[in-house]
């Protein structure tokens, strides 16, 4: 085994860093107050190629796996635009996998490259409000009529709705109950997000507020059957090439939000001079970050491993739910760590962890709580009985 990044890897990350250098905390701070999406963040990224990463050179894009995405979105986590700059990005790169892998040639030809050079912008629809992680009792419905399809239903937390042309739209084409099984029966489509049939509604939220997150209530859109995604009736199976990704660039963000508060905290705990000592001579605050410090780097090496294993093929649904688990829980305990090292101060805006530890709360619950990837663990992998 060889866990060094070679130049390719290195370089990747060191062009990422030099790309989000100069947009620094203040920068971040204003675009997340004002709801303000990162415009001239995106376009930076978009310019110089690494919105395509992952779609192929026959489309335009760069055609590397998801070790470098996940390379590229860890040090963005890791600059001072955390996970609003990281969401900024991670949909458009990884969010077209099913586009990729299932599509039609006539397809991918129309859409992959305008989604290499950012010019298009996708959002999920995949999450019902009344289904929840039960992706199987999603409501939303594509009656077929013509050669094409019409649909209705709503989806919510849909990330960049509002600057989308496109929604990956996941819906019933079959009713639940007259399928073999729970997850047959459902159609992706990359639908037009038509604003004579498409509402969408801002969700007012805790943090990572310079990436909006929306409901979208859809009423009579008519699908062509150009824009179906793979094979009617097979669109969930279809969907785990963005599902397993997803889990991935979370996991490999959170690591990068994590190292991002632990670094500050070290730095603030050697300069802050307390009872005439640095406060970071002191083992109650040495000790935790420590702790953080050990903990990041294992659920680094954890995303890498699952990384690795989905562009090589191999089975990574296990891997990327652990990824995802462990890198969660590392970030978001070690930001609290870096708010409890500030005190009072942390508290404060001024210093910036207290938006680094709302955003890291984030990659606990979404894109699948932690409870559900811990189930899903227990029963794929350890053969314990079905929970839910």
């Amino acid at each position: 085994m060889d866990f060094s990044w070679g130049s390719e890897l290195t370089s990747i990350r060191r062009e990422a860093e030099r790309l989000c250098e100069p947009f620094d905390d203040d920068y971040w701070s204003r675009c997340d107050e004002a709801h303000e999406f990162p415009w001239a963040f995106y376009r930076a990224f978009a310019e110089q190629g690494w919105i395509g990463i992952l779609v192929p050179e026959a489309y335009g894009g760069a055609g590397l796996g998801t070790l470098h995405a996940g390379a590229l979105l860890n040090a963005v986590a890791a600059s001072a635009g955390a996970q609003n700059a990281a969401s900024t990005l991670h949909l458009s790169i990884f969010g077209m996998g099913p586009v990729i892998h299932h599509g039609s040639e006539e397809l991918k030809r129309r859409t992959l490259p305008p989604t290499a050079s950012g010019e298009l912008h996708v959002s999920f629809g995949v999450t019902e409000d009344d289904a929840g992680t039960d992706t199987s009792r999603i409501r939303t419905f594509a009656r077929r009529e013509g050669d094409g399809f019409v649909v209705n239903g709503k989806k919510v937390w849909n990330t960049k709705a509002q600057q989308a042309q496109k929604i990956l739209l996941l819906a019933r084409t079959t009713l639940r109950e007259e399928c073999a099984r729970p997850l047959d029966g459902m159609t992706l489509f990359l639908a037009n997000l038509d604003p004579d049939h498409v509402e969408i509604r801002e969700i007012p939220k805790l943090g990572r507020n310079a990436v909006n997150s929306n409901e979208v209530y859809i009423d009579e859109l008519p699908v062509s059957a150009a824009d179906v995604v793979g094979e009617v009736g097979r669109g969930f199976y279809h969907l785990l090439d963005g599902l397993n990704p997803e889990r991935i660039m979370i996991a490999a963000e959170a690591v990068g939000i994590g190292r991002r508060a632990v670094d500050a905290a070290a730095r603030y705990a050697k300069g802050r001079i307390v009872f005439d000592r640095p406060i970071g001579q002191n083992q109650a605050i040495a000790h935790p970050l420590a702790d953080s410090l050990s903990e990041l780097e294992a659920a680094d090496l954890l995303w890498q491993k699952a990384a690795w294993a989905y562009d090589s093929g191999e089975p990574a649904g296990p891997l990327a739910n652990m990824a995802k688990l462990r890198a969660s829980e590392a970030a978001f305990t070690a930001c609290d760590r870096a708010l409890q090292t500030f005190g009072g101060f942390g508290y404060a805006r001024e210093f910036h962890v207290e938006r680094y530890w709302r955003e890291a709360r984030l990659a606990r619950i979404a894109p699948i709580s932690n409870e559900m990837v811990r189930s899903y663990l227990a029963e794929h992998v350890l053969g314990l009985p079905r929970s839910h």
